[in-house]
Formats: C-alpha cells, structure tokens, sequence
C-alpha cells in the first residue's frame, strides 16, 4: 500500500496544483438546515472563493433553474483573457432529506461532486463548499462566497469566513473575484 501510495501522490499533485488540498478526510460542516431549493434559483455572484483550476476569469457569475425533469441546470459565465466562457451542468439533490447537499455535474461522463449551501438568506448571499476525497489521505477542498449582487460588504464577507473557519474549512487561500467592469452575460 505504501508503494501505491508513493507512486500516486506524485501523480496527482499536478492535478490538485491549482486547488486547495489539505491532508486527511474531508471535513462535514453543517448545512443549511430546511434549505429551499426554488429560492436558491437564479442569479448569483462569486465574491470569494477557495482556488479552483477550472474558475480562473473575472466576472464569475452562476445561474440556477429548474428544469422540466426536476433537475436544475446550472449555467457557469466568467470572462478569461477577455472572452466571455460558459459551461452548462446539472444538479441533483442527493438525499430529499438534506436538500442543501446536491451534486453537480458539467460532463455526462463525470460523477457529481459536493454541492454544498452551508448557508444562506436567499435574497443576499449564499455560503457553498465542496470537498472530494482521495483515498481517505488528502482531499481537495472548494468554498466560494456568493451575492446576488457584485459586491458585498467587508464584514458579510468576514462573517462568511469564520462560518467556514468553525467548520473547519481553511479560509487562509481565499482570494477575492474580480467583479469590476462586468456586464451580466447571463
């Protein structure tokens, strides 16, 4: 097992280069409690994130919508090298009994990854986080802090952070989503 483990770490660092990995299980923070799924739908903004590889633009902005399946497509826009980049996924919800646990998916080939909302007012911000695990010896963690608008205040955004910090969450990688001169391309 050990050589296993040598031989794949090495492997698998480049792909995790550009997120944020921690040693150990994922952590299991609470979610929100009596989440409603049709409030969520709409229009959000990413304030803060964790590092993802696959989110490296400015003007990151996420749109949810039920679609007639029962489904919710999820349109991701963001504006990289000055062209506008979208990707079309779905989201399920996992479990009827914890309905801010969905997975998300943006390839028919792909599983669906934690969806998390840990917490939000529906009408302002949201607070999501994503962990996958590999092999139980590191995981790979995601949060972002999302509004409806562009801009949040300072202290949203501090309050959002220590919600992460108490779930265990390292918040020190978070940077800021730049936001300025956007145009809605949803």
């Amino acid at each position: 097992v050990k050589a296993v483990i040598v031989l794949l770490v090495p492997l698998l660092l480049p792909l995790v280069s550009a997120q944020t990995f921690r040693w150990g299980p994922c952590p299991t923070p609470m979610v929100q409690p009596n989440f409603e799924l049709n409030k969520y739908f709409g229009k959000w903004y990413e304030i803060e994130k964790l590092p993802a590889s696959f989110e490296k633009g400015k003007c990151i902005e996420a749109n949810y919508a039920l679609r007639p399946d029962n489904t919710v497509q999820v349109t991701n826009v963001q504006t990289y090298k000055g062209k506008i980049s979208k990707v079309e996924g779905t989201a399920i919800t996992q479990d009827p009994r914890e309905p801010a646990k969905l997975g998300v998916s943006f390839s028919y080939f792909s599983p669906y990854a934690p969806y998390w909302v840990l917490s939000t007012d529906y009408n302002s911000t949201a607070l999501v986080y994503s962990c996958t695990d590999v092999l139980r010896l590191f995981h790979v963690d995601y949060a972002w802090i999302l509004s409806r608008s562009r801009i949040l205040p300072a202290e949203v955004i501090y309050h959002a952070k220590e919600n992460l910090s108490r779930n265990n969450i390292d918040v020190s990688k978070m940077f800021r989503t730049d936001q300025q001169g956007c145009d809605s391309a949803l």
